[in-house]
């Protein structure tokens, strides 16, 4: 009796469903709002192709694991889901964790399409295991620095906390800025008073604060307190990061939340696509759908699409990246490689600076795109 080849991994043996694990952090200190709307986008996706006939008949099962923002935890999660035959990875939206599950899915050869994360080095060694969808850290700090530029501001301080993504983020926007002028003051969160940084913004004669800081401690206190502040009046505060999207942020900030430029990842004008799945997301979450609930939905979008054309292979869908051309929410989404970009990369992914209006909190202003 010939005993038959067990199932390639990432494909179940009784054909019942085709796994996908998704990454998310659910729980502190992640930013919980956030992962809410990521999951809220996973699983409509998920819905809807399982409403289309699933992968070849076969309906997506997503698998969540909550890495509540600890690199460790996402690398034991990724061992987990590897072991339970996951097809693939989604998700995810801190950088350093992204990075840990990068790192991971890359040793253990498992297809990972990154959601959110943006730094650079996703991985050490460039890999054909890992793609991602939202833009690199290099090129969106890059746009909100031209947008600093543009307004006439060419001396930026940054209120920073110790983290390979926020140091990375003050090292892009040095370098965009010095060659036209631009000076970047680093203010250690961890080693100032609030007393001691509005004197040294005022001191520096800065005209900008940038919040490269944890929301909502320490973001939500420093913006009271600036805007408490007389002296502070003229300076501008900014959030690259994509702290004010949130609905916590105006709940906690109100009118003083408003006027914070961020980087949003959508384009101007939505596609029918997009513009269907946000009264979908928005009926699941009970308010607006931020940038990464789009990000959510695009991911499985899209590993549903190549798993129903390259198959549930692991190194079969590994191989099938640059094959990839799938209509999303924010436009048609192709993978490529990208010089100084260790992973496969939507290069078009679309990027905006955005405030909320100061006359109308809940309405949002573009104020540049790149």
């Amino acid at each position: 009796m010939t005993t038959p080849p067990p199932p390639p991994r990432g494909k179940r043996a009784d054909g019942a469903s085709v796994r996908i694990g998704a990454l998310v952090p659910l729980t502190s200190p992640g930013w919980v709002e956030a992962g809410r709307h990521l999951l809220a986008g996973l699983e409509l996706a998920v819905r809807e192709a399982n409403d289309a006939g699933g992968i070849v008949g076969r309906p997506i099962e997503l698998v969540v694991r909550d890495t509540a923002a600890d690199p460790q935890r996402a690398a034991a999660a990724v061992d987990e889901l590897a072991g339970l035959d996951v097809a693939a990875l989604a998700g995810e939206y801190h950088s350093v964790v992204a990075r840990a599950a990068a790192e991971r899915a890359d040793a253990l050869g498992l297809p990972f399409l990154c959601s959110s994360a943006v730094l650079d080095a996703l991985t050490e060694e460039p890999t054909d295991w890992v793609a991602r969808l939202s833009p690199p850290q290099s090129r969106g700090w890059r746009v909100y620095a031209d947008h600093l530029l543009g307004a006439g501001h060419s001396r930026i301080a940054v209120a920073a906390q110790a983290s390979v993504y926020w140091a990375t983020g003050t090292r892009i926007l040095r370098n965009h800025l010095a060659p036209h002028g631009g000076t970047v003051i680093e203010l250690d969160m961890s080693a100032l008073t609030p007393t001691a940084v509005w004197d040294e913004l005022v001191d520096k004669r800065a005209t900008v604060l940038l919040l490269l800081v944890g929301h909502p401690e320490p973001a939500v206190p420093i913006v009271r307190s600036v805007r408490r502040d007389q002296r502070l009046a003229e300076v501008l505060i900014g959030a690259p990061a994509g702290q004010p999207e949130l609905a916590s942020w105006a709940t906690q900030l109100g009118g003083d939340g408003a006027g914070v430029p961020f980087l949003r990842y959508r384009p101007e004008r939505l596609s029918p696509l997009g513009a269907r799945v946000e009264k979908d997301l928005r009926g699941r979450l009970g308010e607006a759908p931020s940038f990464v609930a789009f990000e959510g939905y695009d991911t499985v979008a899209v590993l549903a699409d190549l798993l129903r054309s390259h198959g549930a292979d692991r190194a079969h869908a590994a191989e099938s990246w640059p094959r990839v051309a799938v209509e999303g929410t924010r436009g048609q989404i192709r993978f490529s490689r990208t010089p100084g970009i260790s992973v496969w990369q939507w290069a078009r992914a679309p990027i905006q600076v955005v405030d909320r209006d100061p006359a109308e909190p809940d309405r949002w202003r573009i104020l540049h795109t790149g």
